[in-house]
């Protein structure tokens, strides 16, 4: 158990469902978080945005300010890491949380120990990135054609302008821009990116990499700058 570090950053719990919300604190407690809960959306927001959290787990249905609209709100001024909670599981709330800035989500009902184990992927960024300047890899700006990635200041670039990324976003360009050139599988992503395994109909990689292509636009030669490689995964062309 990691709770001694854990507890140094608080997660933020909204859900409108009051015995959830109690049961997964009590849980999460237990895992070694500090577990702050709002029960609506606009209150959650707020607390979204004037706190210091490593991670917020966003319910997607929700009445007044559901999930999506809060989400929407909240990356306009924060790239805090968010898990969406998908009450029906079904397909289009995932892919939709997940272009919208969420980092990962769980369909319900889950396994509570599945999203602590989410939750300490996304702390063992956050550790990782606190690491980096001490790190002479991490010291490195990476620059690939137009594009340039600052590990230590945590900025990406495009042509001298600044591209906004979520945290996995960040996480995985690094990644494919480390293997320039090179393919990088789905599974190799989501172990280092996301700190998970890939199962088979996961599609979260390749809405981040869908975002990622977006964000980045396209090549100065017009091309795309991360190729798909059907059937395996993705590579950086640097183009």
């Amino acid at each position: 158990m990691e709770s001694s570090t854990l507890a140094e950053s608080p997660v933020l719990l909204i859900d409108d469902d009051e015995e959830l919300g109690s049961l997964l604190s009590r849980f999460l407690q237990k895992e070694g978080f500090e577990v702050h809960i709002e029960l609506d959306g606009s209150s959650g927001l707020e607390r979204a945005r004037g706190g210091a959290f490593c991670a917020v787990i966003l319910d997607v249905m929700m009445p007044g300010m559901n999930g999506f609209d809060l989400l929407r709100e909240l990356r306009r001024t924060s790239n805090v890491p968010v898990v969406m909670l998908t009450a029906r599981g079904q397909d289009v709330d995932r892919i939709v949380g997940l272009e919208m800035g969420a980092d990962d989500y769980l369909a319900k009902p889950f396994n509570p120990r599945e999203l602590a184990a989410r939750l300490r992927a996304i702390q063992r960024r956050v550790r990782q990135v606190s690491a980096a300047p001490l790190a002479p890899e991490g010291k490195r700006v990476l620059v690939v054609g137009d594009v340039e990635l600052n590990p230590r200041a945590r900025v990406v670039k495009r042509a001298g302008d600044e591209v906004v990324l979520t945290s996995v976003e960040f996480a995985l360009l690094e990644i494919l821009m480390r293997a320039a050139g090179h393919i990088v599988s789905r599974e190799d992503l989501s172990n280092q990116g996301l700190g998970r395994r890939l199962s088979q109909s996961d599609r979260s990689i390749d809405v981040h990499v869908s975002n990622l292509r977006r964000k980045l636009g396209a090549s100065p030669d017009g091309g795309d700058r991360i190729k798909t490689v059907r059937g395996f995964g993705y590579q950086y062309t640097g183009a």
